[in-house]
């Protein structure tokens, strides 16, 4: 399967928008408030309007901002999408229900990791056990009543214990997960609402982007 190696700023940069993808350092020295910061500038010295994007750039930069924040490659993504199209009610709304349930994301939503690219690293080295096996596949969906741990010695590394204190001191962990600090377990307890998911887009528009 390819993989991006770039840099992960680089993929905010394109659409625009912040995603976070390096977790707490997104917070300083941004790219892209500076690039939106110099683009503002140019424009007020130029006196020019920004410039009006095509309806279909709008469906194409939702889909492409809910990917990269999924960090899935296009084939991925489509199939998530296909699924989502044969479930009940919205299919944006289930799409980032899919996204939001992955293995990876569960890990960083629970404070394993910082960011979804070391969440990932931790369950493709083997560090993390679902239901008491090791589970090495990020992709894998969970399913209410799933149960997320961490290796013991994995758990006393400097970037696993700095990713549990922020979680902790930002509160970041959703009420669809739970979470017993003892033994450094969590528990999808139900599937996650809309209002609950980490990706910000109008899922709608990445509906209307599939349809045409």
């Amino acid at each position: 399967m390819s993989r991006y190696t770039g840099p992960s700023c680089k993929k905010c940069v394109k659409v625009s928008q912040k995603m976070f993808l390096k977790g707490t350092k997104c917070h300083t020295n941004c790219l892209v408030d500076r690039a939106q910061k110099a683009e503002k500038d140019k424009r007020f010295s130029a006196g020019k309007r920004p410039n009006k994007m095509s309806d279909y750039g709008k469906h194409l930069r939702e889909k492409q901002i809910a990917r990269l924040s999924a960090q899935v490659t296009e084939t991925q993504f489509k199939r998530f999408f296909t699924k989502a199209s044969k479930q009940k009610g919205q299919t944006g709304a289930a799409l980032l229900r899919f996204l939001e349930v992955r293995l990876d994301n569960v890990v960083r939503r629970l404070g394993f990791a910082v960011s979804l690219k070391a969440a990932r690293q931790l369950v493709n080295h083997g560090h993390i056990k679902v239901n008491g096996r090791c589970l090495d596949i990020a992709s894998a969906m969970l399913k209410p009543g799933d149960e997320v741990t961490i290796d013991t010695k994995t758990a006393e590394t400097l970037l696993v214990k700095q990713g549990l204190e922020h979680a902790e001191k930002t509160t970041q962990r959703p009420s669809f997960l739970s979470w017993d600090a003892g033994s450094k377990k969590g528990k999808l307890v139900r599937w996650p609402d809309r209002a609950e998911s980490s990706i910000s887009v109008d899922e709608q528009l990445i509906v209307e982007y599939y349809s045409k």
